[in-house]
């Protein structure tokens, strides 16, 4: 992360004690609007990290899709490494970082699988040749050339020609259910500001707290 330059105080979007926050989830959505305006591509984008049967991280970025009161819902097809991974533990961690803002959000909990209504109502609003991109893609497993892939776009583009392309059974979202958020903001000299939520559970009270930089 770098330190903050002049330019900051003359940023709007960085008035205001956020520290004096009470709740996460509003928290989150008001950085999140912020981010909507100053970031030029993918301000929802965020790091997933996840682990594998021998406990080794890995982290890729990921949209995300939808944001609740219960937690943060992305898309993927569950053949995926990271549906497999998720499937034998259902924990993982989120990081959204807005350069434009000199802000920083991480997010950790246990995950679950959307319903197949919220999942069906996510996929027909994907555009035509994402949704027939989900039917082709065995997605994270090995490909022989791009033919191949260009081969089973085709196929799938043949069988659905004409009406609705109905969601793959393969392809479903997952929510993270956060007991841990931390908000970070730069600020000059590395002395930056850190902001905590915690909570036991889904069900339980968030103890918030202030954190060294």
């Amino acid at each position: 992360m770098t330190s903050s330059t002049p330019m900051e105080a003359q940023n709007p979007l960085t008035s205001g004690d956020f520290t004096e926050a009470s709740e996460p989830f509003a928290l989150f959505a008001d950085w999140l609007a912020d981010a909507e305006k100053t970031e030029p591509n993918d301000p929802n984008a965020m790091t997933l990290a996840t682990v594998d049967s021998d406990g080794l991280p890995d982290a890729r970025m990921v949209l995300l899709k939808g944001l609740d009161a219960r937690g943060f819902v992305f898309f993927t097809n569950t053949g995926s490494a990271k549906g497999r991974e998720l499937a034998a533990t259902p924990k993982a961690a989120l990081v959204f970082h807005w350069k434009s803002l000199r802000r920083q959000v991480r997010v950790r909990g246990p995950v679950e699988q959307v319903s197949d209504a919220e999942a069906d109502a996510y996929f027909a609003t994907r555009p035509r040749l994402s949704q027939i991109g989900a039917w082709a893609s065995s997605q994270s497993r090995p490909l022989e050339g791009r033919f191949a892939l260009e081969a089973a776009v085709a196929s799938a583009t043949a069988r659905y020609a004409l009406g609705t392309v109905p969601r793959p059974p393969h392809w479903t979202g997952f929510r993270v259910l956060p007991v841990a958020m931390e908000f970070w903001h730069d600020r000059p000299f590395r002395l930056h500001d850190r902001l905590q939520f915690r909570r036991e559970s889904e069900a339980a009270a968030w103890a918030k707290s202030h954190l060294f930089p």
